[in-house]
């Protein structure tokens, strides 16, 4: 009911303006998967890389995320639902800033990663699927989350007790079993050079 209030403000300096300083395009690069499928580490080193080329960017992930803005929320539905849109624009903002988002999220519904599309902008969102069978997610366990779900400590837990709908058609498929990590980090990082060059 207040919406109707609220009157977007029209910047000087523009989206364009601030890619054309930094000589590269801006855009959300998006990794989905299992926990545990090697999304953050696959994220974290891609930055890395982008960073030592010169590249503005800046990483969002999920435990950081939810340790802060997005405290308070829980593990249902709708509130998966409201975390995710509030990244979502949180990374909208990111890019009209100029900078290339590296987002880490299990974001496991596929409404869920369309309403974020939607946000950002089906030219600015790069889906990245973090492909990695539910048994070696499990074998790894790196923060014992399938362990503490498998006991029913963890109530609502993607693969588990909650389902993860797989991407139909992403910009990228990692398969982390058939491939090093420094592998992956490669295939994104050439797969998104022209994602990269000024439009």
């Amino acid at each position: 009911m207040f919406m109707e209030h609220i009157i977007p403000h029209d910047y000087i300096v523009t989206r364009k303006d601030r890619n054309g300083r930094n000589d590269h395009s801006s855009f959300v690069l998006w990794f989905t998967g299992l926990s545990g499928s090697g999304k953050s580490t696959i994220a974290n080193l891609v930055e890395k890389e982008l960073f030592f080329k010169g590249i503005q960017v800046f990483s969002l992930d999920g435990d950081n995320i939810r340790a802060g803005i997005n405290k308070g929320l829980t593990f249902s539905e709708g509130d998966r639902y409201e975390n995710l849109r509030r990244i979502a624009e949180i990374a909208k903002l990111f890019v009209d800033s100029g900078v290339v988002v590296i987002a880490a999220f299990v974001s496991p519904l596929k409404k869920d990663r369309e309403m974020i599309e939607a946000i950002v902008g089906s030219d600015d969102f790069v889906e990245v699927f973090v492909d990695t069978s539910l048994e070696e997610c499990e074998r790894r366990d790196v923060k014992g989350l399938y362990k503490k779900a498998r006991a029913g400590e963890i109530k609502n837990f993607t693969g588990i007790s909650a389902p993860y709908e797989a991407p139909e058609n992403p910009f990228l498929e990692i398969k982390t079993e058939e491939m090093s990590v420094e592998e992956a980090v490669e295939k994104v990082l050439v797969d998104i050079n022209q994602k990269l060059a000024l439009k």
